[in-house]
């Protein structure tokens, strides 16, 4: 199977996201992020693609959150404030 691989540690996915594995656990633990759990040791693995749908799907939420919170810095209001 050329590539990369279908399943990541949760420490794999810690470095894709630039977190901490303790942050990935507590992701999988509250369902946000799919996750299977394998074997008798109970290691967690990530499909790849579930990662990728993840990530689009904070996008998306970002997005959600922009458009619902508009940015207005000082600058902007101050130059409101001169202009009414």
């Amino acid at each position: 199977m050329p590539g990369a691989p279908r399943f990541l540690t949760l420490a794999d996915v810690a470095e894709v996201l630039n977190t901490s594995s303790a942050q990935v656990y507590a992701l999988v633990r509250r369902g946000e992020l799919p996750a299977i759990k394998l074997g008798g040791r109970g290691q967690w693995r990530v499909e790849a693609s579930k990662l990728e749908d993840f990530i689009a799907g904070l996008y998306d939420e970002t997005q959600s959150f922009v458009a619902a919170h508009p940015f207005a810095d000082s600058e902007t209001l101050a130059t409101e404030d001169a202009v009414s």
